[in-house]
């Protein structure tokens, strides 16, 4: 689940700024608006699945028990990935781009 999440963040991040750089913007402007503009979804996306896993990683509700462990590595997935998709990623694609 947070696999295919993050795949989707990304994959929209750099199809964002694959448009801004088809428009004749740098590398480097086109990545900074791409994450200005993909910020609000990707937190959204983020908050809500945590939002959505508290009660099972806090134990409530009837087998809850056995899902906690799941829920617990789904939040921090999330977490994780949040940061994952709006620095490392266009960072990583700013330095393979050729810096232009």
């Amino acid at each position: 689940m947070v696999v295919g999440i993050v795949a989707k963040n990304g994959i929209l991040l750099l199809d964002a700024g694959q448009k801004f750089r088809a428009s004749g913007i740098g590398v480097e402007e086109s990545m900074m608006r791409a994450g200005e503009r993909r910020l609000r979804p990707i937190m959204m996306t983020a908050l809500a699945t945590v939002a959505g896993m508290i009660p099972l990683s806090l134990g409530w509700g009837a087998g809850s028990q056995m899902l906690r462990p799941l829920a617990i590595a789904i939040i921090g997935g999330m977490l994780a990935s949040m940061i994952l998709s709006l620095i490392v990623t266009p960072a990583v694609h700013y330095y393979l781009a050729g810096r232009n």
